[in-house]
C-alpha cells in the first residue's frame, strides 16, 4: 500500500505509519516525561513514583514491546484475559511484574496469585480470606496487597469504606480488611488504592486518599504504597504522593470496546 498526501497539483508520497514499538517507544517517552515533570514540581524523587502500564485489551505482544523498552511493570484488570497473556509473556522469556487492578472475584484468586505480583484491588474481608488461602497454597512468598479505598462511601462502585465515611456492611469496613490483610501470614499489607469518584476532581480524591493512606501507616508501617492516577490525572496524584501510576491510554492507544 501507498500513502500520499496532495499539495498544490501533485501527489507526493507520504511515510506509512510507525510500526508499534516505535509507536509505543514515543508515547512511553512522553509519559516518563510526564512523570518526571509531576515530581519536579511536587519536590519529589522520580523513584519514587513506578509506571504501571496497564495493557487490558492489548496483546501480548504490545507486553514484550513494552519490557523491551524497559518497562518492569504490567496491570491487568480481568483475570481471563490477564492469566493467559502473563503465560504467553513468560513462554516468550521476558519477565515483568504483574499487577493485578481490577475488580477481583473471590473464584479467581486461586487464578491471580500463580502471576500477580501486587493485587491493587482488595475491598473485602472475604476476598482477603480468599486471597490468603490460595495464597499460601499456592505460592512460596507472601502476595502484596492494597487495600481499594472507597473515597464517596459508595460500596456499589467497589472499594472499602473508611471508617465515619458511610455504614457499609462488616465485609467492606476499611479498618476490616485493612486488618484481614495485615492478619494473613500468606498477604503483605503494602497500601491503598483508589478510583476517584467521576464527579470529584482529582485533587479532592487524591487529598482523601493521601489522608486515609497516612492513617493507615500509623498502624500499619508496611503499608507505604499509594496507587492513584491514571492517564488524565496522573500529575495531581503525583503531587498527592502517588507511589504507583496506571497508565492505559497515553501508552497504548484508545482502547476498542469491551464485547
Amino acid at each position: 500500500m501507498t500513502w500520499t498526501y496532495r499539495t498544490s497539483s501533485r501527489t507526493v508520497p507520504d511515510a506509512p505509519p510507525p510500526d508499534r514499538r516505535t509507536d509505543l517507544a514515543t508515547r512511553l517517552a512522553r509519559v516518563r516525561t510526564r512523570i518526571a515533570d509531576a515530581c519536579a514540581a511536587a519536590g519529589r524523587d522520580r523513584a519514587e513514583v513506578t509506571l504501571v502500564a496497564v495493557t487490558k485489551t492489548y496483546p501480548a505482544s504490545d507486553v514484550l514491546h513494552l519490557a523491551g523498552l524497559g518497562v518492569r511493570d504490567i496491570g491487568e484488570n480481568r483475570d481471563q484475559e490477564a492469566a493467559p497473556k502473563a503465560a504467553e509473556v513468560a513462554a516468550a522469556g521476558s519477565e515483568v511484574r504483574w499487577h493485578f487492578v481490577g475488580q477481583l472475584q473471590r473464584n479467581k484468586a486461586r487464578s491471580v496469585v500463580g502471576y500477580a505480583s501486587l493485587v491493587h484491588s482488595v475491598d473485602g474481608v472475604r476476598l482477603a480470606t480468599a486471597l490468603g488461602r490460595a495464597a499460601a497454597r499456592y505460592r512460596e512468598q507472601p502476595l502484596d496487597v492494597l487495600v481499594q479505598v472507597s473515597l464517596d462511601g459508595d460500596p456499589a462502585r467497589g472499594g472499602a469504606v473508611p471508617e465515619g465515611l458511610a455504614d457499609p456492611p462488616p465485609d467492606r469496613q476499611l479498618a476490616a480488611v485493612a486488618e484481614a490483610v495485615a492478619g494473613t501470614p500468606a498477604l503483605r499489607l503494602r497500601g491503598v488504592m483508589a478510583v476517584p469518584p467521576l464527579d470529584w476532581a482529582p485533587e479532592r480524591a487524591f487529598e482523601r486518599l493521601a489522608a486515609v493512606a497516612s492513617t493507615l501507616r500509623d498502624k500499619y508501617p508496611t503499608a507505604q504504597l499509594i496507587s492513584a492516577g491514571m492517564s488524565a490525572d496522573l500529575e495531581q496524584a503525583v503531587a498527592f504522593g502517588a507511589t504507583h501510576v496506571r497508565i492505559g491510554s497515553a501508552l497504548l492507544g484508545n482502547r476498542p470496546p469491551l464485547r
